[in-house]
């Protein structure tokens, strides 16, 4: 009788250990998945970002706005909302550490490296979009 308690048991521990051994094979795939998505949106947001202040600059006479909530007090509106008051969004905080009259540098960066994002973004006058892995950004 308990040799085949012993067998049970064990066979108990060996269904646990592969249930945890496939559980964090698709944890991980989940986080890879929302990184991704993550990366996407933070590229896609900042591409938006530009766009609204080239378009700004190219109606004021090629000089941009002192900040994005001007983007969002004009009429027409450029931008729907100001993304970096508003940040984090989507894993991502929002930034322009350079907004004059004769060009921007805003970024994104991931509100957790290695599980909101891996990548910083940053996106200059003209729309050129630069990437780096957040790790060297630590």
């Amino acid at each position: 009788m308990k040799n085949i308690r012993a067998r049970s048991f064990v066979t108990i521990m060996m269904v646990i250990a592969v249930c945890a051994l496939l559980l964090r094979f698709g944890i991980e795939k989940i986080i890879k998945l929302g990184i991704t998505k993550n990366e996407s949106d933070a590229q896609a947001t900042l591409k938006l970002i530009s766009t609204a202040l080239d378009n700004y600059a190219a109606a004021n006479h090629g000089l941009f706005p002192a900040s994005l909530s001007i983007l969002i007090q004009t009429t027409p509106h450029y931008i729907d909302k100001d993304y970096i008051d508003e940040s984090p969004i989507k894993g991502y905080n929002y930034s322009c550490l350079r907004l004059e009259a004769s060009g921007y540098s805003c970024s994104a960066n991931p509100t957790s490296c290695k599980l909101s994002g891996t990548m910083v973004y940053t996106i200059t006058t003209g729309g050129l979009l630069v990437w780096e892995k957040c790790e060297s950004k630590e």
